[in-house]
């Protein structure tokens, strides 16, 4: 493989990335916690392994918007598989080539290793943190995003909605207007921006803009 990432996530929420191996996987991590889509995202979800041997002509397209830019950089072929220790679901290892082509059995099998070390790692690091806190040894170097909840916590209470899904309109309306989600996330704490019900644009109200 030529990179890696590990992804966080509670529920259908991604908490982010705590570790990436390079530019490229990092670049990986980053679109699909802004774009809600992508390998390791299907991999936490389905709960298994999730295959993508050539992602500029794959068989059929299912990450509309993560794979250009996933291409773009390079990545060639991406692996996800899910973190798991028992029922709990954690999250998702990330893999990528810039070649492309499957998995042998061999690699197949010692991916899985890898995400079980990982899960049981991740497991006993955050053993003894606070409750509803992320332990140190993995919030280092991490990215969490934490203006982003904060900002879906705040539509959420504007539209009167769960945060899952104002997590949603703000990565619609990021992805919608160009921006990254991470610039939405901080206008709308900065009150220089608030979504409406259709997720597009400013509120009618406003007369700040931002960009």
């Amino acid at each position: 493989m030529s990179g890696a990432g590990i992804m966080l996530m509670d529920g259908e929420v991604s908490r982010g990335s705590i570790c990436t191996t390079d530019s490229v996987s990092d670049l990986i991590e980053r679109l699909q916690y802004e774009l809600g889509e992508g390998p390791c995202i299907d991999a936490h979800l389905g709960g298994v392994a999730v295959m993508e041997p050539d992602l500029s002509a794959p068989a059929s397209v299912r990450w509309t918007a993560f794979t250009g830019p996933a291409v773009t950089a390079g990545a060639r072929a991406v692996f996800g598989f899910p973190l798991r220790v028992g029922a709990a679901r954690l999250g998702a290892l990330n893999l990528y080539n810039t070649r492309t082509g499957a998995l042998t059995d061999d690699q197949h099998a010692n991916a899985l290793v890898m995400a079980d070390i990982a899960a049981q790692t991740v497991v006993l690091l955050q053993a003894n943190a606070a409750p509803d806190t992320i332990a140190h040894e993995l919030a280092v170097g991490a990215d969490f995003h934490y203006n982003v909840h904060q900002a879906a916590g705040i539509v959420a209470v504007q539209l009167g909605i769960p945060v899952r899904q104002a997590l949603v309109r703000l990565r619609a309306h990021a992805f919608g207007n160009g921006h990254r989600l991470t610039d939405v996330a901080a206008a709308v704490i900065d009150h220089t921006l608030r979504l409406r019900a259709d997720d597009n644009g400013l509120d009618p109200t406003e007369t700040g803009s931002w960009s």
